[in-house]
């Protein structure tokens, strides 16, 4: 941080901070380490986050904020200026953008917050009093750490970054999931959480690949696995569960971030893509076993999760996920089920004995 940056903080003066951060899964679970840093350096502020409808569950009743702003998704322009003139009479001392997108752009420029921090984006950066660059001019950085950037840029100190947090289930969110695994048998076996699809193509590990990963654990350990993943993998949970054994179970766009949240804690072992559920379960103590294709580690990997990594080292990688320069998605599809197998039977084999 700059002298001149110096300058524009009055820390004793900052009672009201917004954090903003729209969308997705990943992107919102990666703030909430530089969070923690701020409600530290700030425990007597009033903390209230901004996030879109659909995410709300990974922030409300968090311990970290007093308050949490939902922003619909689908706005006219009348209305989404009404919600910003609403967001304007709180009088924030402070408003910390980690998104940077143009809703949360808007939002941070006519919130009329005396203090404005946000990434150095391309003709935004008048926006912000206090602008921090969003990547390294050399090698990458973790995202985690590129929202704690931002949270330094305060003169907040700290020893060690946290890790990533979800708020605690509630009473009833806790009896529905102990409901479930009491009905299914699951209270007192290990299993599996598999994560079928990642949103897009380029992370989607491929049916065939799924199931063969599902008949070793399913066939050489005998071990339940429940599938999980949003409404466009439907399809792929057709496929998956016509042939497989009764221990295989689906919960594919049948619950909430909430109860997926508890379902991956109570687990032995979490499998999946570079995703949004991935990040949710490095808030447990759940191991990972990851599997990443066009993304790297470096960038998006689960942040201080026990967890194992599988990747292939293409000269195509990273890339923008607009276009595959080979058609085939060999990134990701080329990982083969024996390899997520071998990974997997480092973290099961002390459940299972």
């Amino acid at each position: 941080m700059s002298r001149k940056d110096e300058q524009k903080i009055d820390r004793s003066s900052i009672k009201k901070i917004l954090l903003i951060r729209l969308r997705r899964i990943g992107d919102i679970m990666m703030t909430t380490p530089a969070a923690a840093i701020l409600r530290d350096g700030f425990p007597e502020a009033w903390i209230t986050y901004l996030v879109e409808a659909p995410y709300k569950d990974l922030v409300e009743g968090h311990s970290l904020f007093d308050q949490v702003i939902i922003l619909p998704r689908t706005l006219t322009r009348r209305e989404f200026f009404r919600f910003v003139r609403k967001i304007r009479k709180n009088r924030y001392d402070l408003v910390i953008d980690f998104h940077g997108g143009p809703k949360a752009s808007l939002i941070s420029l006519f919130s009329a917050a005396r203090l404005k921090i946000g990434y150095q984006v391309k003709y935004k950066c008048f926006i912000y009093d206090i602008r921090i660059p969003r990547s390294p001019q050399k090698g990458y950085i973790h995202s985690v750490e590129n929202h704690v950037n931002l949270v330094k840029a305060l003169g907040v100190t700290f020893r060690s970054i946290p890790r990533i947090s979800f708020p605690p289930l509630g009473p009833e969110e806790e009896k529905v999931l102990q409901r479930y695994l009491r009905d299914n048998r699951l209270e007192k076996i290990p299993y599996v959480v598999l994560h079928i699809g990642a949103g897009n193509e380029f992370r989607f590990w491929g049916e065939k690949n799924l199931a063969g990963f599902i008949k070793r654990l399913t066939q050489n350990l005998d071990i339940p696995v429940i599938l999980v993943g949003g409404s466009e993998d439907k399809a792929t949970e057709g496929v998956l569960m016509k042939d497989s054994p009764s221990n295989v179970l689906s919960l594919v766009a049948s619950i909430g971030l909430k109860r997926l949240y508890g379902i991956i804690s109570s687990a032995a072992l979490f499998v999946g893509p570079d995703s949004g559920p991935m990040h949710i379960a490095s808030a447990t103590n759940t191991p990972i076993v990851a599997l990443f294709g066009p993304m790297i580690p470096a960038i998006f990997g689960p942040w201080q999760a026990r967890s194992v990594i599988i990747e292939k080292d293409l000269n195509c990688r990273p890339c923008d996920q607009r276009q595959c320069r080979y058609g085939d998605f060999r990134c990701l599809r080329t990982i083969s089920p024996d390899e997520v197998y071998s990974a997997s039977l480092q973290f099961l084999k002390g459940s299972l004995d």
